[in-house]
């Protein structure tokens, strides 16, 4: 007798212990602990693979853990009584709808629901979390809302139908619905966590942080275990308040499973708080625990960090790595702007130019576009590439709002220190119209012109000229002015007696530059010139032009 009573108290709590592991691992999967609900569950499974519940819920860590491979090797392994029992073709049809194939998956999910003669809540429960986590785009959630009605009218104060339904709303863009699924499910509950935190990420969607901050807070509050909520709170003072980011991570942590996620998120706040040595230890730790797993992006915050603590050589060999690691996919556009950086503190001026083009090439943000454009712009200029110069300072001008005339002035100077005249002339006629009252959009107008027509024959610089003088006379004791007039002067002068053959007017413009500059010995010597041109013409008549041509041995007047 008391053989058959120990036998039985074995078997008794052999029984009870599975049942225990399904219950643990429900909760565990409610918390969003899928590592530990899975080692839970594989228990079970092993000690009573008839159970189709353990079954279904070992699923759902796969589906969340998006592991389509793993599920399907899993539920191949179920055992086909198991297979045909109505929470095992739900499982089926799970699986189905994240291969997407949603036809199929409807007929498991309706014979899941004619065996049960659509009374089974919980088969009920799952067909609809089935279509909750399947995409949008092989869900059919109008079905799911006409299983979870039926459900309601079973269980009316089951809090978690109504949780479920306003998921299913949420994903039919109905806010409303899915607003008072959630006051049910709360009416019902008025401690249940999910509908909480549901709550909240409704008013997320709607930027309103006071609201979707209380309902994580309740959330927590009602349950300090509830992971998701405390990440919530996290990620919002992560960009705020670092310190009490790190106490609701230190809480999220505590309510989660260890994984390389929770020490990459250590990781990053130690990087945002600026404590950029303790980041590179930690991240360093972790790349040397987990070796070539290691995600890539652990290699640009060391890279970052040293940066920051301005030792470019040792962020250089980071980012490297990082770049020799990460897909293509991967990459972001910071990730090229700050490889540009690093290399230009390095007195690297090509290749960090290299790095800012690819930047610039994937840059959505018109000021960070412009804001790049100026970087490239002071990089060509340090290099003397004039050229490139220009190219970028145009695209950092160029519908900018905060760019100023020194900008366009700089614009236009590049283009005149690569011998790019026309564009410069271009340039600088945009300065004319934008500045009228400036001199010199018409001064560096007028050398533009200088430098296209070497020959002077076409008198492109004269126009300018005249409008600089107009401008620069009105105050002939600033220093600048007084230097630009006398060029002035002195070009036009030239012109006058070399192209138009005007004496007279040529020496007017020399005494006017003599005016400003008595000692200029070489305006002098064309004045005196041009006078006895001049008087020999007067004693020859028409045929003095040609005296005039041929005297002091064809010496002309010049600049």
């Amino acid at each position: 007798m008391k053989r058959v009573l120990f036998v039985f108290a074995i078997f008794f709590m052999m029984g009870g212990s599975k049942a225990q592991s399904v219950a643990e691992a429900r909760k565990l999967l409610y918390y969003d602990r899928y590592d530990g609900a899975a080692s839970q569950l594989r228990a079970a499974l092993k000690a009573d693979p008839g159970n189709s519940e353990a079954w279904w819920l070992l699923e759902q860590v796969y589906v969340h853990q998006k592991r389509v491979p793993a599920l399907r090797d899993t539920l191949g392994q179920m055992p086909a009584a198991v297979a045909q029992q109505p929470m095992g073709l739900c499982a089926y049809g799970q699986l189905l709808l994240e291969e997407h194939k949603k036809d199929s998956a409807m007929g498991y999910f309706n014979r899941a629901m004619e065996m049960t003669k659509q009374k089974d809540v919980p088969v009920m429960l799952a067909i609809t979390r089935a279509e909750d986590a399947a995409d949008s785009a092989d869900a059919n959630y109008a079905y799911a809302v006409d299983v979870l009605n039926k459900a309601i009218k079973r269980e009316k104060r089951n809090a978690d139908l109504y949780v479920a339904q306003g998921n299913i709303y949420r994903h039919m863009m109905d806010g409303t619905n899915a607003y008072k699924a959630y006051q049910d499910a709360l009416a019902q509950d008025s401690h249940n966590v999910e509908a909480l935190y549901r709550m909240g990420k409704i008013f997320v969607s709607q930027n309103n942080a006071e609201m979707y901050l209380k309902y994580f807070t309740d959330a927590t509050t009602a349950d300090p275990l509830y992971a998701p909520a405390w990440y919530e709170l996290y990620y919002y003072n992560y960009f705020r308040d670092v310190n009490k980011a790190k106490e609701c991570l230190d809480h999220y942590i505590a309510a989660s499973d260890p994984s390389p996620k929770n020490d990459y998120l250590v990781t990053d706040l130690l990087y945002s708080s600026r404590k950029y040595a303790e980041a590179i230890d930690h991240a360093r730790q972790l790349i040397a625990r987990q070796g070539k797993v290691s995600e890539p992006r652990l290699y640009k915050l060391v890279a970052y960090s040293y940066k920051e603590l301005h030792d470019s050589t040792k962020a250089l060999d980071y980012m490297k790595q990082y770049f020799q690691l990460q897909t293509d996919t991967g990459f972001v556009v910071k990730d090229y702007s700050t490889m540009g950086e690093i290399y230009a503190s390095l007195g690297q001026a090509d290749s960090a130019a290299v790095y800012f083009v690819k930047a610039d090439g994937l840059e959505k943000d018109s000021i960070q576009r412009q804001d790049d454009a100026r970087k490239l712009a002071d990089l060509y200029k340090k290099q003397k590439d004039y050229s490139n110069e220009a190219q970028w300072l145009g695209k950092y001008y160029t519908g900018n709002t905060k760019a100023t005339n020194l900008d366009l002035f700089n614009w236009g100077l590049a283009h005149y220190m690569a011998k790019e005249y026309p564009a410069a002339d271009t340039v600088f006629g945009i300065y004319e119209t934008k500045y009228p009252e400036q001199e010199f959009g018409y001064y560096w107008r007028a050398r533009c012109g200088a430098a296209i027509d070497t020959a002077m024959s076409k008198g492109l610089a004269i126009p300018d000229y005249m409008k600089l003088i107009e401008v620069d006379a009105k105050d002939s004791t600033n220093k600048t002015f007084r230097k630009h007039l006398i060029e002035a002067y002195g070009y036009i002068a030239a012109y006058k007696a070399n192209t138009e053959k005007d004496y007279a007017g040529s020496i007017d413009y020399f005494e006017r530059l003599l005016s400003l500059d008595p000692n200029n010995t070489d305006a002098q010597r064309y004045v005196a010139i041009l006078k006895k041109n001049l008087s020999r013409m007067a004693g020859k008549g028409s045929s003095g032009e040609s005296a005039a041509a041929k005297s002091e041995k064809g010496e002309k007047a010049d600049k």
